[in-house]
């Protein structure tokens, strides 16, 4: 009997040690010694399948049945959400998927092109709880650092954010961003004599005028041409950001009315290009004004299907009205 007993006991002790061995191969920390953290991003609409895939192929866990089984049981599947998440290779595969569908350490943030600067703020409150004095301080403080960068340097494009980073440090990084995206740009209006806020203020009244990139270099020849006559360049968006914030809307319709605003922005009473841009325009505006089209047409307008008809003279103009609008 106690060989028999000792046998038993020998065959737990294995059987144990062996569950150990296969959970820990399974479930187990990739490095438990390794307390580092390093940054694991998961692309926009990325599918859990190739995400789990890639949490294997990086080492943060061993086995990909084994983490499916974890999301499964702690009914975690489908929770995994976009962003960059700070992961150590010293997390088991239950304390990694808890991590992995917290929220993250880092939002993807999509600014669009054609946005003010006010906008953007907003867009910042809603994805990182900015309270009214960071609102404040973004509008106010940080984007006014310098003249030149009151508006149209907080470029429009796909961001990875840090939850942590302060309002003045997005301002920054918005700008390094244009910076880099610019830089290619600044010479080649140099080479036209054209400064580049100039081109800047151009290509954000291109931006906000139509969202129709084949129709860009057509209105950038109309607002150079009505430049070179002296022309009053009568673009709404002007009006559209001089009115600012009408109720809960930004770029409300514009008004008759609305071209007797008392502002430097109405492009109907002041002649010239506003003092700022009126916009972050994208890469394809900044293109534009660098290369308008030439034309003889001075008028323009956009029928209901969002159709582009431009005319020379005033009275063709009208014509236009009656007929497509």
């Amino acid at each position: 009997m106690k060989k028999v007993v000792v046998v038993i006991l020998v065959f737990l002790a294995l059987l144990g040690v062996g569950g150990f061995v296969t959970y820990d191969k399974l479930f187990g920390a990739v490095d438990p010694k390794s307390p580092q953290e390093s940054t694991f991003v998961v692309p926009m609409k990325e599918e859990e399948a190739k995400t789990i895939s890639r949490l294997k192929t990086d080492g943060f866990i061993k086995d990909t049945w084994a983490f499916n089984f974890v999301l499964g049981y702690k009914k975690l599947r489908g929770q995994i959400k976009p962003g960059g998440y700070n992961l150590a290779k010293n997390l088991n595969a239950w304390q990694l998927a808890q991590k992995v569908t917290a929220a993250p350490d880092m939002k993807w943030i999509v600014i669009k092109e054609g946005i003010r600067k006010e906008q953007i703020a907003e867009l910042m409150a809603t994805k990182f709880g900015w309270s009214q004095k960071d609102v404040d301080d973004w509008n106010d403080l940080y984007t006014r650092q310098k003249l030149e960068y009151l508006e149209g340097v907080y470029f429009p494009d796909t961001y990875l954010i840090p939850v942590s980073e302060k309002n003045w440090e997005l301002a920054q990084r918005l700008i390094n961003r244009f910076n880099e995206k610019f830089a290619p740009f600044v010479e080649k209006f140099y080479e036209k004599n054209i400064q580049w806020t100039t081109g800047l203020k151009i290509a954000s009244l291109i931006e906000r005028e139509t969202g129709d990139v084949k129709d860009m270099p057509l209105i950038s020849g109309i607002i150079w041409k009505r430049l070179e006559i002296d022309m009053r360049l009568q673009i709404d968006a002007t009006l559209q950001y001089a009115k600012g914030k009408v109720g809960d809307k930004w770029w409300s319709l514009v008004k008759p009315e609305d071209k007797y605003i008392d502002s430097p922005y109405n492009t109907y009473q002041n002649k010239g290009l506003p003092p700022t841009p009126i916009c972050n325009p994208g890469l394809d505006a900044i293109e534009a004004a660098l290369n308008p089209t030439e034309t003889e047409c001075l008028f323009y307008l956009h029928d209901p299907s969002g159709t582009m008809h431009c005319a020379e003279t005033y009275e063709e103009h009208i014509e236009n009205v009656k007929k497509y609008l």
